[in-house]
């Protein structure tokens, strides 16, 4: 039989009163997102049947998510401050604005509605473009993070 370790200060009591602050930051990132989200809905406004609004912020977000992942990996990452940037930035605001959930309920409208092409097109161009997105996002963040300004100060 095993014993399971734990770091001190890691027990059941400690990681709830660890969280509680994080809660707090995904809090007010989620609803900053969604503020946003719902904003630029109305200002895209409706484009017949395909989800232009939805579609133009899933993948603007997932651009977005690729910078600031890679951003802050280059910085170190994990500790402290970047990693309440992460949690806020990351798993709120951009959680709050990019939304997997109205993708899934306009792809099944559409295909209710019987527009099968509308909706493949759809689903494919999401994930396409996302995955290029983000891998865009990636990139850019290395352009700007902070190993790219210290391998020019070489």
């Amino acid at each position: 039989m095993s014993e399971r370790r734990s770091r001190p200060g890691t027990g059941e009591g400690s990681r709830i009163a660890a969280t509680l602050p994080d809660l707090g930051v995904v809090a007010v990132g989620g609803a900053v997102g969604s503020l946003a989200r719902h904003l630029l809905s109305i200002a895209i406004g409706s484009s017949g049947d395909f989800p232009l609004a939805i579609f133009v912020i899933n993948v603007c977000g997932a651009f977005l998510l690729g910078l600031l992942v890679e951003v802050v990996a280059q910085a170190g990452g994990e500790g402290g401050r970047w990693r309440t940037t992460r949690l806020l930035l990351g798993t709120g605001a951009l959680g709050g604005f990019t939304t997997y959930s109205l993708l899934a309920a306009d792809l099944a409208e559409l295909l209710l509605d019987g527009a099968f092409g509308v909706a493949a097109l759809y689903a494919v161009l999401t994930l396409v473009l996302g995955g290029a997105a983000s891998w865009c996002g990636v990139l850019a963040g290395r352009m700007i993070g902070p190993s790219s300004a210290r391998g020019a100060e070489r």
